[in-house]
């Protein structure tokens, strides 16, 4: 396991990820019956479990195993922090909350490989790993001991079932689950899912492609769109927390991320204008999380938030599946520029989706 090569490791990464997509509404079952706590703790202590045996696995099977045990951890951090949030912060608050843990959820991914180079170069890789997945049980022990981080598990009534108290069981855990709003919402996902994979993933070449720029000028492009999401999550969270009409907020965002990114596709701007065009476009991609997370809240039962969550962000997983296949190939057949024009695309179908999660909302 120590010579692969960045297809072996790619694929690794496709296991991880391939987990995690397909048990997160599990993971969401889960927090509905056992509570969002319990869930976050057990499934870090997974993914740092999954962590160690990478660092350790003596070979490539046993390496793609740990990276889907791993993934298995993965899977339960949207529904139970989701169902945290809602149980414990103020609903007038929870705009604040959502484009916070946002935040944190991207300066994890920033730190993270400062982190890893760092302890890789000095000690190795497998160094790395163990070391990844020791801080991630210790963070787990901790966890353990927060008492804000209960969540109400709903008691079984005097003679209810366990099928009642779940919501109608199979049936009606499906009926909540392939309801219009829902199904929606996972549309939603998808979409959204695929716009900001591509423009991370693509941007740089599209952007050397389309304008003929240095490979250094398009990464910079990029450390704008991802700082602007940044800054613009963190707007999200004051426009959330101040208005009632959440979709609105959520369309303007979109329609205003999906001009910057047209302009992008045009080939015309100055190449002094791409840094600033991108961070707009990051913006006000960013400004939609928090508005979306409430809106997710508001259209979903409260006794089906984990797993309703637990569906809906699995179409992340699914748009970030599907996206990069077809970028990519738009890239090898020498049309840079219909890179930015589909995710301009995404968008529009996020704007769409978002529209009738408006009027079922409302």
């Amino acid at each position: 396991a120590d010579k692969l090569g960045y297809a072996a490791m790619g694929f690794a990464m496709s296991m991880f990820y391939l987990s995690s997509g397909l048990l997160q509404t599990p993971a969401g079952f889960l927090v509905d019956r056992l509570g969002g706590k319990t869930v976050l703790v057990g499934g870090l202590a997974v993914v740092a479990g999954g962590m160690l045996l990478i660092g350790l696995a003596p070979s490539y099977p046993l390496l793609l195993a740990a990276f889907m045990i791993a993934g298995a951890g993965n899977s339960v951090f949207h529904p139970a922090d989701m169902a945290i949030l809602n149980a414990r912060i103020d609903p007038l608050r929870l705009g604040y909350a959502f484009s916070l843990h946002a935040v944190s959820g991207n300066l994890g991914w920033v730190l993270a490989p400062l982190f890893s180079v760092a302890v890789a170069t000095a000690f190795g890789w497998r160094t790395a790993m163990i070391a990844a997945g020791a801080i991630g049980l210790a963070i787990a022990l901790l966890l353990v001991l927060q008492p804000v981080l209960r969540t109400e598990v709903q008691a079984k009534a005097p003679g209810e079932s366990g099928r009642e108290r779940d919501g109608g069981g199979l049936r009606g855990n499906l009926k909540v689950l392939l309801s219009v709003p829902v199904l929606t919402c996972f549309s939603f996902f998808v979409f959204y899912s695929m716009t900001t994979v591509c423009l991370q993933t693509f941007s740089i070449p599209a952007m050397v492609g389309l304008y003929g720029v240095a490979v250094t000028v398009a990464t910079g492009t990029l450390t704008g769109y991802l700082v602007g999401a940044v800054a613009g999550t963190l707007a999200g969270g004051f426009v959330a927390s101040r208005t009632r009409r959440h979709d609105a907020a959520a369309i303007t965002g979109i329609l205003a991320a999906m001009l910057f990114v047209l302009a992008l596709a045009s080939g015309t701007l100055p190449q002094a204008m791409l840094f600033v065009t991108m961070a707009l476009a990051g913006f006000f991609v960013g400004t939609v999380n928090p508005s979306r997370d409430i809106i997710v809240r508001d259209v979903t039962p409260a006794h089906a938030r984990g797993k309703v969550y637990g569906f809906v962000y699995s179409g992340i997983d699914l748009g970030s599946s599907v996206g990069p296949p077809l970028v990519g190939w738009l890239l090898d057949t020498g049309r840079p520029q219909l890179v930015f024009l589909a995710s301009s695309g995404a968008l529009f179908l996020c704007a769409a989706t978002m529209l009738r999660l408006g009027r079922a909302r409302h």
